[in-house]
């Protein structure tokens, strides 16, 4: 609502069924996120949004999103290629080799 045009704090609260002090808290949190500025214009306070701050966590979740897709496709390509084996041939031997490993160091 605030992003598409500036409004003063009574309009905001009226667009919910909260009381104005709980507006003016949730503003107040925004505003120290930098998510919102307070303009003064005479008696009103506007608020107006400052969506580079929003643009900021996009692109830091951005990078997350493409580092989590790359590890996730990996995963699938490996994951496809156990299925593709044989059957038997994968995991072969695991538990022989840990406790013959495992023996070797009880000595």
């Amino acid at each position: 609502m605030i992003a598409h045009e500036t409004l003063n704090l009574n309009s905001v609260a009226e667009k919910f069924n909260i009381s104005r002090p709980a507006i003016s808290k949730h503003i107040k949190i925004l505003t120290e996120c930098g998510l919102i500025v307070i303009n003064q214009k005479g008696r009103e306070r506007h608020c107006e949004a400052n969506l580079k701050k929003l643009n900021e966590v996009s692109e830091w979740v951005e990078q997350y999103r493409i580092f989590w897709n790359k590890k996730l496709d990996a995963l699938e390509n490996y994951l496809d290629g156990l299925q593709t084996l044989p059957a038997g041939r994968h995991g072969k031997n695991t538990k022989t080799t840990k406790s013959k490993k495992y023996a070797k160091r009880k000595k």
